[in-house]
């Protein structure tokens, strides 16, 4: 059996969807789908809170506007009349619930993280429901389960929860004896589960590969297969470099590294569970599923060069922290990544000299951090301030950290690119070296660095 994970990049439209169903309906007899929301769903969700907080004649448009979208797709998918009323009934009581969500939310005046990640997650129930009743109509034994029902247990932490494991994996093992077979289709929902008290909690944006790991382990799946509209890893990002080439193997560690750094094809996060059972990871191109793709395993495959790919990231700042001896006076470091936490925010990344801290934060973040430390009382540093016009560079593959020359045969490439670096951390991790430039710098930087490794 196969855990399949089909993001919304493919289900973009009617015509994406009904390609993806054709798929599942060919290759598909036997296995489990952890979905996410149509594209674009998830943000009309999020950005429906605000409305409703705004005012509540915003509920019904936020409402029909849902329905209008989804009908839009349904319309392709299902031709019968028939099947199509009942789907449009079963969707009914889901845009209800969802709408009484909005109205507690504009009657409260408070949308509270437990009330956040419960709207959230209506985007992937509602495409769950919509695939797994078209594979019915064409006559396919299909279903779906909540996470809820299925009994996948999150640690109860709102918008960034992880998965109990060995909980989820007696649920699941219980449920998939009694209900699964091998010739049954299973979607289920991916980006949230329930915590032990029964609140609903998502694994964070991005979250429904993470979900879909935690299934493939505990249904103990062969493999966990990730459908893409792309081939797979790539030695760069094809919009700076068009020539690159596919990366066939990569280690978890690899996998993980370049999620980070901006390919897209991957949440970071994915690899935690899967890394601990041993379960294979197959990227798969929905558009010629019977290319190779990248496969992520255990195993090392070292390239001449060492180094795998080159990749970046535009999402990051710098806040930067001022104070005479930082590096010998205890105690400053804590009281700003405290106030950062209290915020809400994530620290990427911290460097730090005798007289600085540099605290690598999304570029979104940024001022709201800088903002939370300026309001510590006593102030703890000299100033602070602000760097947003960086891009965070890497190059990725396994035992980079044991190989003499790769970080000089890399900065020298830079150097001879005209690009100069900002800041370097080199030695974290097995399988990256980081370092920031110029936003200005990032083409130059990103040709140098892969002509050296892989065009020689």
């Amino acid at each position: 059996m196969k855990v399949i994970k089909i993001g919304g990049g493919c289900l973009k439209d009617g015509q994406a969807a009904n390609a993806i169903i054709e798929l599942i309906a060919k290759r598909g007899k036997g296995d489990v789908f952890v979905l996410s929301a149509f594209y674009g769903v998830t943000n009309i969700l999020i950005a429906g809170i605000e409305k409703a907080l705004e005012s509540e004649t915003n509920i019904a448009l936020i409402i029909n506007g849902l329905r209008t979208h989804h009908n839009h797709i349904i319309k392709i998918l299902i031709q019968e009349d028939t099947p199509k009323k009942q789907l449009s009934r079963q969707l009914g009581d889901v845009y209800k619930k969802l709408e009484r969500y909005y109205y507690g939310i504009n009657f409260t005046r408070e949308a509270t993280p437990r009330m956040q990640d419960m709207i959230a997650t209506f985007g992937e129930r509602i495409s769950a429901i919509i695939l797994s009743k078209t594979l019915v109509t064409r006559g396919i034994d299909s279903s779906f389960v909540l996470p809820e029902d299925l009994g996948i247990i999150s640690d109860g932490k709102f918008m960034d929860a992880s998965a109990i494991m060995d909980k989820t994996r007696q649920n699941l093992g219980v449920w998939m004896a009694a209900n699964m077979g091998p010739k049954k289709i299973l979607f289920i929902p991916g980006f949230y589960g329930v915590s032990e008290k029964g609140d609903i909690t998502t694994f964070g944006r991005g979250g429904s590969d993470y979900s879909a790991a935690v299934v493939a382990v505990a249904a103990g799946a062969s493999v966990l297969e990730i459908w893409k509209d792309t081939e797979g890893f790539m030695t760069a990002d094809p919009d700076n470099i068009p020539h690159c080439k596919l990366i066939p193997k990569l280690t978890y560690e690899e996998a993980a590294e370049l999620s980070y750094t901006g390919a897209g094809i991957l949440h970071p996060r994915t690899v935690e569970p899967v890394r601990c059972a041993g379960i294979n990871i197959a990227i798969k191109n929905t558009y010629n599923p019977d290319a190779k793709g990248s496969l992520i395993t255990p195993d090392v495959v070292t390239t001449p060069t060492v180094v795998k790919s080159v990749s970046y990231t535009s999402d990051v700042a710098v806040l930067k922290i001022y104070a005479s001896g930082v590096g010998a006076r205890y105690g400053i470091l804590s009281q700003i990544t405290k106030s950062l936490a209290m915020a809400g925010i994530n620290i990427k990344s911290v460097v730090t000299s005798q007289t600085c801290i540099s605290l690598l934060l999304s570029r979104g973040d940024i001022e709201k951090g800088y903002k939370s430390i300026e309001e510590i009382k006593p102030s703890p540093y000299r100033k602070s301030a602000v760097v947003t016009d960086v891009a965070l560079v890497s190059i990725v593959g396994e035992g980079l950290h044991k190989n003499r020359g790769i970080a000089a045969k890399c900065f020298t490439a830079v150097s001879d690119a005209n690009v100069n670096i900002e800041m370097i951390s080199f030695g974290t991790s097995n399988a990256a070296l980081y370092f920031l430039v110029r936003e200005e710098s990032l083409d130059r930087t990103i040709q140098a660095l892969h002509s050296i490794f892989f065009d020689g």
